[in-house]
């Protein structure tokens, strides 16, 4: 059975719906608790590199409107939502403890200014990328599932990246973009898009190939430093797992469960098709960074580049040949009826950006979306 853990940023806010810089103040509350780390003990790492292989904790984020939590291994997927639904309360508790509360948003619906958390390294990257890193409150959800060896992992990242585009559409929660309608599902993937190390990639055939890149990108000066490797799937410098990191952080935590789900079939039967000598889909970058761009634009609401054919199908059957890919992997690992289930409750009742949009129109403010987000973050 291969292990799956998750990792979550969370927007921190108040009373009235507004991002708070109260991330760093709530982490020192879980760290007194022997709940998370500190600022300064974090500040080695980087955006999306929270959690641990070993024990889960709270953890700091680039905006100090931000904190992320990482899940323990897994073998199950109800491990994974005890473990979810666990840290979601933690981190909201923490953030109560001075006066805010958090929300599996993935951008502010809300205008606001975001706060570069205090550290070495973020202050580096702030001053290295300008606008791209002051305006980049954004929140994700990564999923990490083990992998036996580099080998294994590459020929499972080569094979997994045309499915990709499909998960941010499943995941899409952030069709608001600091005070207005952004057009798109999920602008977080466009927002993230700006970082020059973001995105798609071509093959790499092999570890040594990955590897190759990696040194190239580091060489070329222009990334602070390896953390910074911002692919869609990437190998996780610590564990032995891919790490897949195109979904938006979810609203509810049974979707996130469901999205691990997914990303531990995509990853098992990568790794079969490998094993059976099946060649990696010869799909070039810049056709997965235009289904990328379809995805975040319509999540499951319009159109999604179909990656069998590169042509345009209805969403929820291009989500149907996904279920399709991964069905026998789903049933090995035992987890076949519960993303089944989940995956239709998405088609059928929406992602977090339909619910966001659904509360604006009810109500008219985009405060309220925020708010109503506190309550289904926690559900």
């Amino acid at each position: 059975m291969r292990t799956v853990g998750v990792e979550e940023e969370l927007l921190v806010v108040d009373a009235a719906g507004r991002p708070t810089p109260r991330g760093p103040a709530a982490l020192r509350v879980a760290a007194s608790r022997g709940e998370g780390e500190t600022v300064g003990e974090h500040d080695h790492g980087g955006p999306g590199e929270g959690g641990d292989a070993a024990g889960a904790r709270l953890v700091p984020e680039l905006k100090a409107q931000q904190v992320e939590f990482g899940t323990r291994v897994c073998e199950r997927l109800d491990d994974v939502a005890a473990e979810v639904r666990h840290w979601r309360q933690r981190a909201d508790a923490a953030a109560r403890a001075v006066g805010a509360r958090v929300a599996a948003l993935a951008s502010s619906p809300v205008a606001v200014e975001p706060v570069t958390t205090p550290g070495e390294r973020y202050a580096l990257m702030t001053e290295t990328f300008g606008l791209t890193a002051l305006e980049q409150l954004t929140c994700g959800c990564h999923v990490h599932v083990s992998v036996d060896g580099d080998e294994e992992g590459v020929a499972v990242l080569d094979r997994i990246r045309v499915w990709l585009p499909v998960l941010t559409a499943l995941s899409a929660n952030s069709p608001f973009w600091l005070g207005r309608d952004s057009g798109h599902a999920s602008y977080r993937a466009q927002a993230w898009g700006r970082w020059p190390s973001a995105g798609p990639t071509e093959p790499f055939g092999s570890a040594e190939g990955y590897h190759g890149v990696v040194e190239q990108l580091l060489a070329s000066g222009t990334i602070v430093d390896a953390g910074m490797v911002y692919f869609d799937a990437r190998l996780s410098e610590r564990w032995p797992t891919v790490e897949v990191r195109t979904a938006d952080v979810l609203l509810h935590a049974e979707h996130a469960v469901v999205l691990a789900g997914l990303v531990r079939g995509l990853v098992e039967t990568a790794a079969r098709e490998w094993r059976a000598g099946h060649p990696a889909p010869r799909v070039r970058s810049e056709l997965l960074r235009v289904a990328g761009w379809r995805a975040s634009r319509s999540g499951l609401d319009g159109e999604l580049v179909h990656p069998a054919s590169g042509r345009p199908a209805p969403a929820a059957a291009v989500v149907a040949a996904l279920l399709d890919h991964v069905g026998e992997a789903l049933v090995a690992c035992g987890d076949d009826a519960r993303v089944r289930a989940g995956v239709a409750d998405l088609v059928r009742g929406g992602t977090g950006a339909a619910f966001q949009r659904r509360v604006h129109r009810e109500t008219g403010e985009l405060a309220a979306v925020v708010r109503a987000a506190v309550t289904a973050t926690r559900v």
